[in-house]
């Protein structure tokens, strides 16, 4: 039986911000610290990079801050735990010291498909079953790729190649392990395996490491080594406290909002928006596009993403609601808050107003030459109904993505778990569940991905038994918006008869704009 007085420290790594919170065993945050970061500097057009000495000495600040409030005594801390944003890469040489800025998720540097050569049966192969331009965008995708292609000298030098979570691993534990949770980004490994890839894999091809540039791999909840002397001095941590594998964000959002089964999706209202679900079976919602893996072991996260999310509402803010910024700032709020207040006045549907929230392209669905697209504009429409139709059409976008879901899984989704930073809106919590007409459940703290991590640990250092038994104890739904009977026929109509058919009509249009404009540019 748990012990109530035990903690547990979880570290959160995000896009955003480093946070550092104190977990009891009930899941309840005991105390956090926050610093925001500079998600990234950019040198070039479209470039996305930090220095990772910047992430390591927020860490540092952020859990000495912590642990110097005095609220909980260092030694009820049982064990600390990780986990960070994807596919963040960082070479370092045999010292772990980095050799270059780390490049960032959110960059849009491309390598050149030159680097890598097929033979011509292989190429002819991929052709054949619809996956060479696949292949390519993965191979101009790879930060390794464009590394060694454009710095060949710091490629020659890589000793280790590692994502923000092993990185941060090594500073704490001196040794390069990270999770198998962690593992998302264009690297040689089996997602099916979920182990590094074996020799004749094809992503050996794709992607320039030797496997002495990769590090060792442990489970979720499996420990990763113990808190050293010198990480003790700069973290504050207490040295030879056992640091417990979690997983990336996203996989450790779904556990924190306790969707351990195919049956309740978890979606996410985050800079990226996504719908996941969690199996034990290996399913490809898209074919050749792999489950990541989950913060629990041997488990599966099927993804659809809309990779800009509630971007879209950042960006909204700074390119369009100045007004509403400066009204915002009079009353004390902040211009999303406002928003959210006067989204209420708009009827749902927002007067015909439909948003296809393409901002970015994908790689299959929908395909490279996407864009985003607003149609139903009339003299009626104000910022506002802009707002109310983002928000609507990322929920459509993630409806697709769910019903494409539990048809792969062949099991239906009976319920939603709504996290991130959007789901803090009621509006948007309801016309979730309008739009999807499923309950949308909002969990009892906006600390997910962190308490998802606190799970993992809390199973790896026995607290409780099992995954169920830590998930039934820590985590619980805050509040359900029930979904209007009234606002779902007009959501069902709007989604079927038009937002459904948007992207078909409008994709020969795509097409001619990247012909004519080059742009998204082809790779």
């Amino acid at each position: 039986m748990a012990k109530t007085s035990e903690l547990i420290l979880s570290i959160d790594a995000g896009t955003q911000s480093i946070r550092a919170i104190i977990f009891n065993v009930q899941g309840n945050v005991v105390d956090i610290v926050k610093t925001p970061i500079e998600p990234y500097f950019s040198n070039y057009p479209g470039w996305a990079e930090q220095d990772p000495e910047y992430y390591w000495k927020t860490l540092c600040t952020t859990t000495k801050k912590l642990l110097a409030k005095g609220k909980v005594k260092k030694e009820a801390i049982r064990g600390v735990t990780l986990t960070t944003q994807r596919d963040t890469v960082i070479n370092v040489d045999r010292n772990g010291k980095p050799l270059r800025p780390a490049i960032v998720w959110l960059d849009q540097r491309r390598a050149d498909k030159s680097i890598v050569k097929f033979p011509a049966y292989l190429k002819a192969g991929l052709k054949l079953i619809d996956m060479l331009d696949t292949v390519y965008y993965i191979i101009t995708e790879s930060e390794a790729n464009w590394i060694k292609q454009y710095q060949p000298e710091i490629w020659e030098k890589t000793y280790k190649c590692l994502f923000l979570s092993g990185f941060f691993t090594y500073r704490l534990v001196g040794e390069f392990i990270d999770s198998v949770g962690c593992q998302v980004g264009y690297i040689p490994f089996d997602y099916k395996r979920q182990d590094w890839a074996t020799p004749d894999d094809l992503k050996w091809r794709l992607f320039p490491f030797n496997q002495d540039q990769l590090t060792r791999l442990v489970k979720p909840a499996e420990l990763l080594g113990y808190i050293t002397k010198k990480a003790s001095q700069e973290t504050g941590l207490p040295q030879g406290l056992p640091l417990i594998a979690g997983a990336a964000d996203k996989a450790c959002e779904v556990l924190g909002s306790g969707c351990l089964t195919p049956n309740i999706a978890c979606l996410s209202y985050g800079t990226t928006a996504t719908v996941e679900t969690t199996n034990t079976r290996y399913v490809e919602i898209i074919p050749f596009f792999p489950p990541y893996p989950s913060a629990v072991p041997g488990a599966y996260n099927t993804e659809v993403m809309v990779y800009r999310g509630f971007w879209m509402l950042s960006w909204f803010v700074k390119e369009f609601g100045a007004r509403e910024e400066i009204q915002a700032k009079k009353m004390g709020l902040k211009p999303e808050a406002l928003f959210d207040r006067l989204v209420k006045e708009v009827p749902p549907g927002s007067m015909g107003l439909t948003l296809q929230p393409y901002w970015s392209p994908g790689v299959k669905i929908p395909g490279p030459e996407a864009k985003g697209a607003i149609i139903g504009f009339g003299d009626v429409h104000t910022r506002v109904h802009i707002y109310r139709a983002i928000l609507e059409g990322l929920a459509y976008a993630l409806r697709e993505g769910a019903e494409r879901t539990q048809k792969r899984n062949k099991v239906p989704i009976e319920k939603l778990r709504v996290s991130g930073g959007g789901a803090q809106s009621d509006v948007a919590m309801q016309l979730t569940a309008d739009i999807f007409n499923l309950p949308a459940e909002r969990p009892h703290t906006f600390e997910t991905s962190a308490l998802g991590a606190a799970i993992d640990a809390a199973v790896g250092l026995k607290i409780y038994p099992d995954f169920k038994t830590a998930v039934d104890a820590m985590t619980r739904v805050d509040k359900v918006f029930y979904p209007n009977s009234k606002d779902v026929a007009i959501y069902d109509k709007l989604y079927k008869k038009v937002y459904k058919r948007l992207y078909d009509r409008l994709q020969p249009l795509y097409q001619d704009i990247r012909d004519i404009t080059g742009y998204p540019e082809k790779r």
